[in-house]
C-alpha cells in the first residue's frame, strides 16, 4: 500500500476542515539584522527596546520580535501587516531562506534549524513551497516547461513531468496555452503559471509571499478566488504573506497581525473584527463592513417557544449581512441550524446591534 500524496492527504482535510495537528510550529522567533544580532533576544533589556532605541543602542533592527504560533493542517493561515512590519521575513525563516537568530521551528515535529543543506533542499523542492509576488518565470521556456520545472529539479521522467504539469495548468485555468512563453502572457496568467510551478510538486504546505499585489484590482480578485477554489478543493494547507486587509479577510482562517516585528493579534476574521486586541488593532479594522465577516454565532440567542420550529433556516457559519438579507425577506426570525438541531434565532434586532458593533452578549450581561 502506497503512502498518499500531499495533495491526496490534503482532499481528505478537505472534507472535514483544518485539523489542530501543527504543520508548523513556531516558538519565541527572532530575526534580528545588525552586529552581534544574537546578543539581542537573549538580554531583556535590549529585547524590551522600541526600534528606534534598539537602532541607537546596538545598531541592530529587530524583524521579527518573539513569534510564537502553529500553522494547523488544512487551514489557510494569513500573516497581515504593513510594509516594514516583519511579515515577509517572517515566512522566509520558515524554509531558512532567511536564517532566524533565534527560537525554534519544526515542521511535522522536525526541527528546522537542525536540518542540514540536504534536508534543506527536500524542505524547499517537495515539503513547502513558495509562491513570490515577482514570478521568476523562465522567459525561453513554455508554459508546460515553467511548470514543470520544480519536477526536473527533483529528476522526474520527461514524460511523467509534462503529464503531472499538464494535469495542474488546467486545474488552474490555463489549459491551451501549454506551449505560449511566459512574454505571451497576461500578469494574472503569469502569476497562475507561478501558482502551478509551486502545485506541481505537490507540497504539503504552500507559502505565498504577497503573489498578487502587483496585479490589476480585476485581475487580483480573480486570483484570490483561485486561491479559494483550489482550497475548497484541496483543503492544502497554506501560508499567506498580505498587506491587504480585505485579502486577509477573504482567504484566512486565521490571521496574524503583526506590527513592528511582533504579532500584536492572532485569530479567525470574526475575531479580529469583532473583539480588536488593542487600538492599533481597532484602527486596522474600522471600515470593514462588519456584517459581511461577523457570523450569526454573534448574535443569536435561545429560541423562544415555537421559534426552533419554523423561520428560514441557516448554517453557524452565514454571515450577519446573509441573516438580515433572510430575516428581511420572510419577516421571521431566522433559525441556526446545524445537523438538524436548531443551535439559536437571530432577529432584526440583535443582527442591527452586531452590525453597529455592539457585542448583544455584554448587553444582555449589563
Amino acid at each position: 500500500m502506497t503512502a498518499p500524496t500531499a495533495s491526496e492527504a490534503a482532499k481528505d482535510t478537505a472534507a472535514d476542515g483544518p485539523s489542530d495537528e501543527p504543520v508548523f510550529s513556531v516558538r519565541g522567533l527572532w530575526k534580528v539584522f545588525g552586529p552581534k544580532a544574537d546578543r539581542v533576544p537573549g538580554d531583556p533589556e535590549l529585547a524590551a527596546l522600541d526600534a528606534a532605541e534598539l537602532r541607537a543602542r546596538t545598531g541592530c533592527t529587530a524583524a521579527v520580535r518573539d513569534v510564537s504560533f502553529d500553522v494547523r493542517k488544512g487551514e489557510v493561515f494569513v500573516v497581515m501587516g504593513l510594509s516594514g512590519s516583519g511579515k515577509s521575513t517572517l515566512v522566509r525563516c520558515l524554509t531558512r531562506l532567511i536564517e532566524p537568530t533565534s527560537g525554534a521551528i519544526e515542521i511535522d515535529g522536525e526541527d528546522v534549524l537542525s536540518m542540514d543543506a540536504s534536508r534543506l533542499r527536500e524542505l524547499r523542492r517537495h515539503r513547502a513551497s513558495m509562491v513570490f509576488q515577482h514570478f521568476g518565470l523562465l522567459p525561453h521556456r513554455s508554459v508546460l516547461d515553467n511548470v514543470a520545472y520544480g519536477l526536473e529539479v527533483q529528476g522526474v521522467s520527461r514524460s511523467e513531468r509534462r503529464a503531472r504539469a499538464a494535469e495542474v495548468v488546467a486545474k488552474v485555468g490555463l489549459e491551451g496555452l501549454e506551449h505560449r512563453r511566459p512574454g505571451q502572457l497576461s500578469g494574472g496568467q503569469q502569476q497562475r503559471v507561478g501558482l502551478a510551478r509551486a502545485l506541481a510538486v505537490d507540497p504539503e504546505v504552500l507559502l505565498f509571499d504577497e503573489p498578487f499585489s502587483a496585479l490589476d484590482p480585476l485581475i487580483r480578485r480573480d486570483m484570490q478566488e483561485e486561491v479559494v477554489r483550489l482550497h475548497r478543493e484541496e483543503g492544502r494547507t497554506m501560508v499567506f504573506i498580505t498587506h491587504d486587509l480585505n485579502e486577509a479577510l477573504k482567504l484566512g482562517d486565521r490571521i496574524a497581525l503583526m506590527r513592528d516585528g511582533r504579532v500584536v493579534q492572532l485569530g479567525t476574521p470574526e475575531e479580529i473584527v469583532g473583539a480588536p486586541a488593542d487600538d492599533y488593532v481597532r484602527d486596522f479594522v474600522r471600515d470593514v463592513p462588519r456584517e459581511q465577516v461577523m457570523t450569526v454565532r454573534t448574535a443569536m440567542r435561545p429560541p423562544l417557544s415555537g421559534e426552533a420550529d419554523s423561520g428560514p433556516a441557516l448554517p453557524p457559519g452565514a454571515t450577519v449581512f446573509e441573516a438580515i438579507e433572510a430575516v428581511a425577506r420572510t419577516g421571521e426570525t431566522a433559525r441556526v441550524v446545524e445537523d438538524g438541531r436548531c443551535l439559536g434565532v437571530v432577529d432584526h434586532t440583535a443582527l442591527l446591534t452586531v452590525v453597529a458593533g455592539t457585542d448583544r452578549r455584554e448587553e444582555v450581561a449589563a
